[in-house]
């Protein structure tokens, strides 16, 4: 009688032990998912960047060497383009002019930065070009600029096309392209505001010598920018009329150029105006923002991403308080 008690009692302290492993076994996983622990690894180091002394700076662009571009004011107002790597600040200066900037995500890891900067030359039709908006006043306007390399530790001037006198370089990638856009010497009667001549969308071979290419645009269109391209030669940008040379009519068309072809990404777009691609990825996806129909300023834009399947999903909108 004794022996059998004995026996039940330790099958049931067996018992008892097997559901409590398995218990904890069970819960364990979940309590490693909950969200109090997750949250308490996350860890974050926000540094400032140092500057050269003026009213304000930003960085605009990061490679994964965690690189730094934009740019920073210095004391008399005028900006120069910055790079921030190993924590020391380096000043890119400018092509002679006041100002000089690196206002796109440029993104390569070779070594490559580009942006846009003031020559010494006065403007000889009054454009502001697409370049016065990125550089501080009085001195934002008045000068030729052109798109910039800066490439082992020189800044050197990118050409327009034969007759024209400005260019922007936005990115570049790691097999010696920039892409951006440049005047040719067409004088279009449809260029808006102080625009006189067409601009085009441009792809540089970087040299030397550094030489242009003119990328097509869409049957019926007569200007254009490229604004990003990736390591399999594919480049977005916008395809319009002339306008103003920032956006707005020019970006009628967000266009994909891959294989000498040029491909209207978004033909739906809710708007003729300011439909305009921002960055492509190696996978061939494409980011951007597209203008809206009420608002031909710009005022309000919508942000878009295109997929590999050839589709455009606009980002839905939240309602406040949500």
């Amino acid at each position: 009688m004794t022996t059998q008690l004995t026996t039940q009692r330790t099958s049931q302290i067996l018992f008892i032990g097997l559901i409590t492993i398995c218990c904890t076994a069970t819960l364990a996983p979940v309590r490693a998912q909950r969200p109090e622990a997750v949250k308490a690894k996350s860890q974050y180091q926000v540094s400032n960047l140092p500057d050269f002394g003026g009213t304000s700076s930003g960085g605009n662009s990061i490679n994964d060497q965690s690189w730094v571009a934009g740019y920073s004011r210095l004391p008399d107002r005028n900006r120069n383009a910055t790079l921030w790597r190993n924590s020391s600040l380096t000043d890119l200066f400018t092509l002679g002019g006041p100002n000089s900037s690196v206002t796109w995500n440029v993104k390569n890891t070779a070594g490559i930065i580009v942006g846009i900067s003031q020559t010494a030359t006065p403007e000889p039709l009054g454009e502001s070009w697409s370049s016065a908006a990125f550089y501080s006043t009085p001195n934002n306007v008045g000068y030729i600029n052109l798109g910039f390399v800066w490439q082992n530790n020189q800044m050197r001037g990118l050409p327009p096309f034969p007759g024209g006198n400005n260019g922007f370089a936005t990115g570049a990638n790691n097999l010696g392209q920039v892409v951006g856009w440049a005047e040719n010497g067409v004088h279009d009667p449809n260029c808006c505001c102080t625009q006189v001549l067409q601009f085009r969308p441009a792809v540089w071979t970087l040299g030397p010598p550094d030489q242009i290419q003119d990328l097509p645009l869409i049957p019926g269109d007569s200007s254009g920018a490229a604004t990003a391209i990736n390591d399999n030669g594919q480049i977005v940008g916008i395809s319009g009329i002339c306008d103003q040379a920032v956006g707005r009519h020019t970006a009628k068309h967000a266009v994909l150029w891959e294989n000498g072809t040029v491909t209207d990404i978004y033909p739906n777009a809710p708007a003729p105006w300011w439909n305009t691609p921002t960055a492509i990825n190696q996978h061939g996806e494409v980011v951007g923002f597209a203008g809206d129909p009420a608002f031909v300023e710009g005022n309000v834009l919508h942000a878009f991403i295109w997929t590999k399947d050839k589709t455009v999903r606009p980002t839905v909108l939240m309602k406040p308080g949500r």
